[in-house]
This record gives C-alpha cells, structure tokens and sequence, in this order.
C-alpha cells in the first residue's frame, strides 16, 4: 500500500508543478489553489503514510472545478 501512496503523492506533485507552471505564465489565482490542494494533500500522504488525505485532495479539487476556479482554455486570437 506504501508504494501505491508514494506513486499517487508523486502524481499530485505532478500535477501541483504543472499548475504553478500556468499560475506563472497566466496569473490565474484558481491554479494557484487548485496546485496548493494537489500539494498539500501530497505532502499531508507522505507525512502521514495515509490514503485519505489524497482523497480529501481530490475531492477537494474536483468541488473547486465545479465552482468554476480552474484556469480554462487560453481563448484564440485568431491568428
């Protein structure tokens, strides 16, 4: 179960990195929250050796992206 929790943490850091990668290039405050959820929940995993608090995460994230926080899709310039 130990290595499943490290493989899931891995991935949310992952995916946290990628979201700073658009909070800097865009400024969008709701990647910034969404990469703080994904982080947090990673490091809560690790520091705990726990499933839940990936969970938690998840959750977390996806009620975000139901509120409407997520950075969406860069609109065409039409070049």
């Amino acid at each position: 179960m130990a290595i499943v929790i490290y493989l899931f943490s891995g991935m949310f850091f992952l995916l946290a990195a990628a979201l700073l990668f658009t909070w800097w290039q865009r400024r969008h405050p709701g990647a910034l929250l969404l990469a703080g959820t994904y982080a947090m929940a990673a490091v809560l995993a690790l520091m705990l050796h726990a499933w839940w608090p990936l969970v938690i995460g998840f959750l977390s994230a996806w009620a975000l992206r139901l509120m409407g926080v997520e950075p969406g899709a860069r609109p065409d310039d039409g070049k």
